[in-house]
């Protein structure tokens, strides 16, 4: 698309990837929203729920409802931040570390497979972008 806007062209890659990513993983049985959530965090990195809904980009109360359901399956935990009771720490419980992972590797296989013909200086400009986006967010 010549002359394109960049939100839009973002916007159409999301779409494209997180149906691809949920094809891929379809034996989850999770949504595209799930898998942002465990994706974000299969490092291993608890994070409260402020933290989490920043880093998926989704709204508190969104976030909740995607939560329960992760919580249900078992693959969640929700509990006290140390030090500060008044924050609710999410971190993955065994099953999800598990299915995280299985998610980072459809992600990085993914990224690999469409990004394998781009020179390391378009794909370090293209995450100066992203960065400059979600910077406006803010």
């Amino acid at each position: 698309m010549k002359n394109g806007s960049v939100l839009l062209e973002l916007q159409r890659a999301t779409h494209a990837t997180l149906h691809l990513l949920t094809t891929e993983l379809a034996d989850l049985e999770l949504t595209a929203s799930e898998i942002n959530a465990l994706g974000n965090l299969a490092d291993g990195t608890g994070r409260t729920v402020s933290e989490l809904g920043a880093a998926v980009g989704t709204r508190p109360a969104t976030l909740t409802g995607i939560l329960d359901r992760l919580e249900r399956r078992g693959l969640i935990t929700r509990g006290p931040r140390p030090g500060d009771r008044r924050a609710v720490l999410i971190e993955l419980t065994v099953e999800g570390e598990r299915t995280a992972a299985l998610i980072r590797r459809a992600l990085g296989d993914l990224e690999k497979r469409a990004l394998a013909g781009l020179p390391a200086g378009a794909v370090d400009g293209a995450r100066a972008v992203l960065r400059a986006l979600t910077e406006a967010g803010r």
